[in-house]
C-alpha cells in the first residue's frame, strides 16, 4: 500500500491486487459495503495519519479507481465542515466515524510511468510489431507515461504487454483524466511504433 499527498485536503493511496487479497478482498468487494472493505478503509486512514499526517475526521469524498493490471487507486479529499451552521459538527468531530461520499470508477487503460526515455524507448522498441504498436506517450511529473486502452484484447496479448512494461518501468496510479487534465502530451496516438521508428 503506497501513499502519497495531493495536497492538504488531499491524498491518493495505491492499492496492489496482491494487498487486496492479504485481505481477503476480491475486487468487486471493493463495490460493496462488506466489513472486511471497512477494515481496510480504516487501515489505510490510520496509515495515512502515521506517514503523512491527514487527519481523515469529518467528510470525506472517496475515489475508487479500478485498473486492471495496476490494482486500486483510492483517492480521498476531506472536505470542510461548517460549523457556523452545523451547531453538532463539534460533536461529530470526537465520534470515531467517517462520512463518506464513495465514487466508483473502473478504467480498463494500462498505465506504466518510467523515470527515464531511455526505458520509454526500450520498452517501446522491444513491443513494437509484435505486440502493439499504439500508445499515448506523456510528460507527467518528471516522469514518462506511456498509456494504452487495450479494448478487445486477448488475454495473452495483454499479459504479454504487461511484462515488457513491468521490466522497464512501473505500475502508475495516475489515471487517464490525470494524465489528459494535467500532463503534457508527447505522442498522442502510436506512440510505440513511433519511438521504435525513431530510435530503433
Amino acid at each position: 500500500m503506497r501513499m502519497e499527498r495531493l495536497s492538504q485536503d488531499k491524498i491518493r493511496i495505491f492499492l496492489t491486487f496482491d494487498d487486496l487479497t492479504e485481505r481477503g478482498i476480491q475486487k468487486e468487494d471493493m463495490w460493496r459495503e462488506i466489513p472486511k472493505v471497512h477494515e481496510l478503509f480504516s487501515e489505510m486512514m490510520d496509515q495515512a495519519y502515521n506517514e503523512l499526517g491527514f487527519d481523515a475526521s469529518g467528510p470525506l469524498a472517496v475515489e475508487v479507481f479500478a485498473m486492471p493490471a495496476q490494482g486500486m487507486v483510492v483517492i480521498v479529499t476531506r472536505g470542510k465542515l461548517d460549523r457556523e451552521t452545523d451547531p453538532s459538527a463539534e460533536e461529530e468531530l470526537d465520534e470515531d466515524v467517517y462520512e463518506m461520499e464513495v465514487t466508483l470508477e473502473q478504467s480498463d487503460a494500462i498505465i506504466y510511468r518510467f523515470r527515464d526515455i531511455e526505458h520509454v524507448i526500450g520498452a517501446a522498441i522491444t513491443m513494437a510489431g509484435r505486440l502493439t504498436d499504439e500508445g499515448r506517450l506523456y510528460r507527467y511529473q518528471d516522469d514518462w507515461v506511456l498509456c494504452f486502452d487495450p479494448a478487445g484484447w486477448e488475454n495473452n496479448a495483454y499479459q504479454a504487454l504487461i511484462a515488457v512494461l513491468a521490466e522497464y518501468g512501473e505500475a502508475s496510479t495516475v489515471t487517464p483524466a490525470v494524465l489528459e487534465e494535467y500532463g503534457q502530451v508527447v505522442i498522442p496516438s502510436q506512440a510505440v511504433k513511433t519511438l521504435a521508428e525513431h530510435f530503433g
